[in-house]
């Protein structure tokens, strides 16, 4: 499985002698939780201030900010400064409206969230650690006691407390709200070169823990959340994730629920797809219906358990002519705007000229076909769908990867989240 280097209601926390501050995360409504990514403002040029003008910021409950990385020693440190807390933003890129004054302390991404935590209370915020490029090194972070006591101190310093390197102390405090850990993945090999231990399985749990011990120790009036992003394989489940005892001290935990196929298989196929379809040559099957099952099945409790989706699309060209497209050999991945094979929705949308939309309606997917180059194809038609499937199994609500994806109206959000219920 390949994944790109991929506000609550909270209740009023009362501190009081004797009680226990009210969890951030106590809410009566699905979580709508969606990643944004710090390459987003590069060729894209999506902004955080999009976030909120195309809707996205008044109907998420949890951003998670992409990637905080993890060095050779366990520390965490940025993976790009420039985009992170350095680069300054004029008045009409600003959350606020305001251009980034000369020798301010905090410029960057990390300012413009905390604007838009300003204009959007509800939002909760967390830094999402690790990512495809950047799991390198989890597995020499979790290896001991000692490891990961210095690895989860040295990231709630850099990223909660708000030390970056170079700025005044506490520079970025306030701005993340909780932890996300993309560790892709324990046991499992992600990307080439990643440590890979046995004993991973057993250390991600105690890591997670460690996170959530510190994390308490933290002042808060509430409870910072911890998160996982976990694989929907569940050969890579087993090999990486003690699911019951994860639960115990995530907030919740979010599936992969999207890369189930792509233009790395030889043949054309679904990527998102509720249920496997008939007709799919391919074993094992991978679906959200897999992945989901697999989950409840090891313990996981359904309203911690929230159903990723994917605001791209998966591509194949040289496709032969036949089954509309579906199940058929491809030559190699479908060119694309930033990488081959992997398109944002708004982009393809505004290319449909000449394609088919195809839908599945029993295993709930669709795909569009031209002849010759495939496309999976996830619009509101199948937000709404994949809304319903996560509001009639109780799931905890949706994951977006990824928030850049989406149309200037936020067609897809829009969609995603009026059917959640």
């Amino acid at each position: 499985m390949k994944r790109r280097s991929v506000g609550l209601l909270v209740a009023a926390a009362t501190v009081m002698a004797g009680l226990t501050a009210v969890p951030a995360e106590a809410h009566s409504s699905k979580r709508v939780v969606g990643y944004y990514t710090n390459w987003s403002g590069y060729d894209r040029n999506f902004l955080v201030n999009d976030l909120a003008k195309n809707g996205t910021a008044a109907r998420l409950t949890q951003l998670n900010y992409a990637f905080g990385f993890v060095d050779e020693h366990g520390n965490c440190l940025s993976s790009d400064p420039w985009a992170d807390y350095q680069r300054p933003f004029t008045a009409e890129q600003s959350v606020s409206g305001k251009a980034d004054a000369p020798g301010q302390a905090l410029n960057g991404n990390l300012n413009q969230l905390k604007q838009l935590k300003q204009k959007f209370p509800g939002l909760r915020i967390s830094i999402s650690l690790g990512g495809w490029t950047g799991s390198k090194y989890f597995s020499d972070a979790a290896l001991t006691a000692a490891s990961r006591a210095a690895h989860v101190k040295s990231c709630l310093d850099l990223w909660l407390k708000g030390n970056l390197p170079g700025l005044p102390a506490g520079a970025a405090k306030g701005v993340f709200d909780g932890v996300d850990l993309d560790w892709e993945w324990p046991g499992s090999g992600g990307n080439p070169g990643n440590v890979i231990r046995p004993e991973d399985k057993q250390n991600f749990t105690a890591l997670v823990h460690e996170y959530r011990k510190q994390l308490d120790k933290l002042s808060w009036p509430g409870r910072y959340n911890l998160t996982a992003f976990l694989p929907a394989d569940p050969e890579q489940i087993d090999n990486g994730f003690e699911v019951k005892k994860l639960f115990k001290d995530l907030t919740f935990g979010t599936t992969q629920g999207y890369d189930y196929h792509g233009s790395w298989d030889p043949i054309t196929n679904q990527q998102s797809a509720i249920d496997g379809p008939a007709g799919d040559p391919t074993t094992p099957e991978f679906s959200s219906q897999v992945t989901i099952d697999a989950y409840l099945s090891r313990g996981a409790p359904r309203s911690q358990l929230v159903m990723g989706v994917p605001f791209y699309s998966r591509g194949w060209t040289g496709v032969t002519n036949q089954n509309n497209g579906l199940f058929q050999p491809a030559t190699g991945p479908a060119p694309a705007t930033y990488e081959a094979g992997y398109e944002d929705y708004r982009l393809l949308k505004a290319k449909l000229s000449g394609f088919t939309v195809y839908r599945d309606n029993t295993a709930g997917f669709a795909w569009l076909f031209d002849g010759t180059t495939f496309w999976t194809w996830d619009d509101p038609v199948e937000m709404k769908r994949k809304a319903q499937y996560i509001s009639q199994r109780e799931l905890g609500g949706a994951m977006i990867w990824s928030l850049d994806g989406d149309t200037e109206n936020g067609e897809l959000i829009a969609a995603l989240h009026r059917n959640l219920h």
